[in-house]
């Protein structure tokens, strides 16, 4: 007969998981450079996270403090985020770079096809119509050919400044 407090030697037991004191740390760190991190966002980017009122309150007040009473908030701000989930914040933030990431890769294409337009001319012009039809591409054609005399002359690149304006232009045009 067996007693109440002895365990059965051939049942399972629960697997405990152990947390060192340095993974704590690291855990918490990285939740407070999170924290940061969302604290350096403008008000308008800060209103699309999903914040709890109090994290959303204690990041404002962060954003006004300097010095000593900052650092303070950001680790205030590092503690109440342990008790939420980071995850969502984590990625609505990695969302938002995303976007910015993409935009940069969008004006890089628009400087590539600038180029494209003061090194070729009509046909890079051909192309960047197919993109954005409603361009004028009188206007175009004329400042392509004052960016290449520019380019001659070694004079500052006014027109091919302009060139890119054009298109960036009737990228968010069309993007609207």
């Amino acid at each position: 007969m067996a007693r109440k407090n002895q365990r059965d030697p051939w049942e399972e037991e629960e697997e405990i998981i152990w947390v060192t004191k340095s993974e704590m740390k690291r855990d918490m760190t990285a939740l407070q450079e999170l924290g940061e991190e969302i604290a350096e966002l403008k008000p308008a980017v800060l209103a699309k996270l999903p914040l709890p009122e109090a994290l959303h309150a204690a990041i404002l007040d962060a954003q006004r403090f300097k010095n000593e009473a900052k650092r303070r908030q950001l680790q205030y701000i590092g503690k109440l985020m342990r008790s939420i989930d980071p995850e969502p914040l984590q990625l609505a933030l990695d969302k938002i770079r995303n976007k910015h990431a993409q935009a940069t890769l969008q004006l890089h294409k628009l400087e590539q096809l600038r180029d494209a337009i003061v090194a070729e001319g009509d046909s890079a012009i051909e192309q960047a119509m197919a993109l954005y039809p409603e361009m004028d591409r009188q206007r175009l054609r004329q400042l392509a050919r004052q960016a290449k005399k520019e380019q001659s002359q070694n004079k500052p690149p006014k027109s091919a400044r302009e060139i890119f304006q054009v298109l960036k232009n009737s990228y968010l045009e069309q993007d609207a």
